[in-house]
């Protein structure tokens, strides 16, 4: 079994509305809480990076799949959404909702397309952001698959 570490390090000089830092070896932000939730809004959140997380997963997981697949891509693009509720001052992740639009290479056949709208699917269970907060968090896709030049 391989195992992976992955650190970050956090500093929060002072109280709730204040900005503090988070760092990696590939990553430094500033960090508060954001302006929906009466914060600073200065640099980003956990909220944006739980979605960023969840995004960057599902995206990467996708694109693995299309290659082992053999399915060319002309271009994979994504919004996604975190939704956040609010009940009686309990904050709670609700739901995230990807929006990936994959665009097939010209060359690809109707399989290869009907293939790649399963592994959309396929690629959200499979991501391991997605197995991590499922039961916490709902994902959801809404998916666009198109083969390039077709009149989709």
């Amino acid at each position: 079994m391989t195992k992976h570490s992955f650190f970050i390090k956090t500093d929060w000089p002072g109280l709730r509305n204040d900005v503090g830092t988070l760092n990696s070896t590939t990553m430094n932000s500033k960090i508060s809480i954001p302006p929906e939730m009466d914060g600073p809004g200065v640099g980003t959140n956990p909220d944006e990076m739980l979605l960023g997380a969840a995004a960057t997963c599902y995206i990467i997981t996708l694109a693995a799949m299309l290659e082992r697949s053999n399915i060319p891509k002309a271009s994979l693009t994504m919004e996604s959404e975190g939704i956040v509720e609010v009940e009686k001052g309990i904050i709670t992740y609700k739901k995230i909702i990807h929006r990936p639009i994959l665009l097939l290479s010209s060359e690809c056949t109707n399989r290869d397309l009907n293939t790649a709208k399963k592994l959309t699917a396929k690629a959200e269970h499979s991501c391991m952001i997605s197995r991590a907060v499922k039961g916490n968090v709902m994902v959801e896709l809404e998916e666009s698959v198109f083969i390039q030049g077709s009149s989709e």
